[in-house]
């Protein structure tokens, strides 16, 4: 995939804070609060519950030796100005998937607000609390932003396998996205049944990957994205299966307990992203009636 040269990036749907330095105070281990990562560290569903309903901060374990990627204090996505500059750029990449995926939703969804994208570099404080890089990306929904450290992702290929690729990391930021669109919908709701492999959590996480998907199968409409292939679609499937609880819990656990899953299998992930790439519709997505 590339994007075009001659589209108009917009920087403000981006805010920059990499290289001001740790928030004074956050424990090294990572605190983080949100309204659903990719699963890397298991964000559970039950902690945006918490937050909601005033109930604190929940702390996650930590990611030791993530890999962050710096950028100079003051650094600002200005010069991310075109499709040619997200052609030789990560960042402004990355800030051309966030154009992208907002377009469509734009048009998709009548209600839809844009949502800003925080890039940070160790820490930084969300409306949901103070969050390092250890929790990887992940939607608050008290502020409405999407978190993001971009060292995330040389970890999702190096610790977890995952190929990589720009489209990987646009199916990475389009799954949070999926998130603020479920917040727009009124979906992310509290219930008693939280994990598990039937469990709303997964169903929630489930149902952004979808959302993902329907947003892959109109990215080269969005007028940003030319050249996707089979290969960009397969790099996505690959890094939705690298974060899948079965994937993260063999490699950090050793064993798989599905009655402890908040994100769904590799398998689910990858099955629900494909449903909504072939589908292209979001009532496609509806993982909250029968089996997932």
């Amino acid at each position: 995939m590339r994007f075009r040269k001659g589209v108009g990036l917009d920087p403000s749907q981006v805010e920059d804070r990499r290289g001001q330095g740790p928030i004074s105070g956050l424990p090294g281990g990572g605190i983080v609060v949100g309204g659903g990562g990719l699963g890397l560290v298991g964000i559970v569903i039950y902690v945006l519950i918490s937050v909601l309903s005033n109930g604190g901060l929940g702390s996650l374990g930590s990611l030791a030796g993530t890999t962050v990627s710096q950028a100079p204090p003051g650094q600002v996505l200005s010069d991310c100005r075109t499709g040619a500059d997200a052609n030789k750029r990560e960042d402004c990449r990355i800030l051309a998937d966030i154009n992208s995926v907002q377009h469509y939703w734009e048009g998709a969804l009548p209600q839809y607000v844009p949502a800003k994208t925080v890039f940070f570099s160790g820490s930084t404080s969300t409306g949901c609390g103070p969050a390092s890089t250890d929790v990887g990306p992940f939607y608050c929904p008290v502020d409405g932003h999407v978190y993001i450290d971009l060292g995330f992702f040389d970890e999702l290929r190096s610790r977890f396998g995952a190929q990589g690729g720009p489209f990987a990391q646009a199916y990475v930021l389009a799954h949070e996205y999926g998130h603020h669109v479920q917040d727009l919908l009124g979906d992310l709701k509290p219930s008693s049944d939280q994990t598990g492999a039937e469990g709303r959590s997964v169903r929630t996480e489930l149902q952004a990957d979808c959302y993902a998907g329907v947003w892959a199968g109109h990215a080269t409409q969005t007028g940003y994205i030319i050249g996707l292939s089979q290969a960009d679609i397969a790099d996505a499937l690959d890094a939705a299966a690298a974060v899948g609880d079965d994937r993260i819990q063999s490699e950090t656990q050793g064993q798989v307990n599905p009655e402890t899953w908040t994100h769904g299998s590799a398998k689910q992930r990858q099955h629900w992203f494909s449903v909504g790439f072939r589908n292209g519709k979001r009532a496609a997505c509806d993982t909250f009636s029968g089996q997932v």
